[in-house]
């Protein structure tokens, strides 16, 4: 079985803690639309959910931890950069391009991922 392509970005970001969970949940679709309409593909995504952050962001302790995973044209990410720092709900974010070594990375992750989640599930089933 052939693996399927990995994406060329990933996009980390944070979101601001003391939204309502229905405001976060509003952002992060809100976000993946825009990529999809902006001509992308997000091709996986994982919410992380609320963590401590690491030092203090706009006087805030926690945040809303979302990767995305994407297909999109080159010029694309810096019309998403320039989007996202003016939302107020987004304390921050980083885009990195992946490279051939990444993307292996992504690979393994993922799969890691898939068997975590199928060992847990084969309880509930038995």
């Amino acid at each position: 079985m052939a693996a399927e392509p990995a994406p060329d970005y990933e996009f980390g970001y944070i979101l601001d803690g003391v939204l309502a969970e229905d405001q976060i949940k509003d952002l992060v679709i809100r976000i993946s639309k825009y990529i999809t309409d902006g001509g992308g593909e997000v091709v996986d995504s994982e919410e992380v959910g609320m963590r401590p952050l690491a030092y203090p962001i706009r006087n805030r302790s926690n945040g809303y931890y979302v990767n995305l995973y994407f297909n999109a044209s080159p010029d694309f990410p810096a019309k998403l950069e320039r989007t996202l720092r003016i939302e107020e709900g987004v304390l921050r974010s980083l885009l990195l391009k992946l490279d051939a070594k990444m993307k292996r990375h992504y690979h393994k992750q993922k799969a890691a991922r898939e068997t975590v989640a199928e060992s847990q599930d084969a309880p509930a089933q038995a």
